[in-house]
């Protein structure tokens, strides 16, 4: 991406192609990371100033998700915040997902006995859903392979049907710009495609709450937290932020300078970077005589080419290998240099 916002941001010394897995850190994130580290051992921490910083993170969030921040959720992990919506639904409801989705959107729904999880392919998704469906969960992009849900047809199919949905945007928010309000709930790992340390999470929800009762509730989810510390809280927050789970201070110290580089260069600027690359790869492996996942994703996945893994790693290629592909995911800090780096390796195999 060539702009000067990224001047001096990311210095990486690999060809790093698996931000699907684990995106890299900004330097301004890790300046403000070493920063309050050093506060931790001077003991001049400020939780004060951190939480305030925290707030910054979680508005932040909410402009890049199209929402307001009252409707946003702090957390620490996906599979924690799709709980709650999980422990939110009756008995005998029935829960829609995609087959192959990621573990931490499906698992909480899963481990409920109680409840009736039905599983359809992801491109039948929206036409699965029926009367009596209760909630359709699914990844805006999926892990294994980056193919991209039909999101609008499944938010109109839900409408139809009275269903609620519940959108994990882990694989998609900073790269393909989506409306989170479109949806009931939306649930993000920020350690991705925002760039931040693993241990941030969000989860969007409608003004009334959803319906969500806020069992993991502590002294944080107080309308006034400062005088919610001993016994009962007495009044919750109005907001999402009852919700919430206390944000570990370093990971969202280094998010909200993680996320003002989103902000500054916008998911669709990004965007149209990273599914370039994209497309670039795709177009290299066909002349190659391999067959990606098709799609305009910026996550291309390879069946049955996770045997060139252990080449790419001994060529400092950084990519990864999910259910029998080779996935490779691109992202602002990488150039067509990387792609056709990545390209040369395959192509000596």
């Amino acid at each position: 991406m060539e702009t000067s916002l990224l001047d001096g941001e990311f210095a990486p010394r690999t060809t790093y192609l698996n931000t699907a897995s684990h995106g890299l850190l900004p330097a301004r994130a890790a300046d403000a990371l070493r920063a309050a580290v050093q506060e931790t051992v001077d003991g001049r921490a400020d939780m004060v100033r951190w939480f305030e910083l925290i707030e910054r993170a979680r508005a932040r969030f909410a402009r890049i998700a199209g929402v307001a921040p009252g409707r946003v959720a702090l957390g620490s992990a996906v599979a924690p915040q799709v709980a709650l919506v999980a422990g939110a639904l009756p008995p005998g409801a029935e829960v829609l997902v995609a087959d192959g989705d990621f573990s931490s959107l499906v698992n909480p729904f899963a481990v409920r006995a109680d409840l009736k999880l039905r599983i359809a392919p992801l491109t039948e998704l929206p036409d699965a859903v029926r009367p009596g469906t209760a909630l359709v969960a699914v990844s805006a992009a999926q892990s294994a392979d980056g193919r991209i849900a039909d999101l609008a047809a499944l938010a109109s199919a839900a409408r139809e049907h009275g269903a609620r949905t519940l959108v994990d945007t882990t694989q998609a928010t900073g790269w393909l710009p989506l409306d989170h309000g479109d949806f009931d709930y939306t649930v993000c790992g920020a350690y991705k495609w925002l760039l931040t340390p693993r241990g941030v999470s969000f989860l969007t929800v409608p003004e009334d709450g959803g319906g969500l009762v806020p069992v993991q509730a502590g002294w944080i989810a107080g309308e006034k937290p400062w005088d919610s510390c001993y016994g009962p809280v007495e009044e919750l927050a109005a907001s999402a932020r009852r919700f919430d789970t206390g944000p570990p201070f370093l990971p969202y110290l280094a998010a909200e300078r993680s996320l003002s580089l989103i902000e500054e260069l916008g998911p669709e600027a990004i965007g149209a970077h990273d599914r370039a690359l994209a497309g670039r790869f795709r177009a290299g492996l066909e002349e190659l005589g391999h067959r990606p996942v098709p799609g305009d994703s910026a996550i291309v996945a390879v069946p049955g080419l996770d045997g060139a893994a252990e080449a790419l790693e001994e060529a400092d290629v950084a990519v990864s290998v999910r259910a029998g592909n080779l996935r490779a995911a691109f992202h602002l800090y990488n150039t067509e240099a990387d792609v056709d780096r990545l390209l040369e390796v395959l192509g000596r195999g």
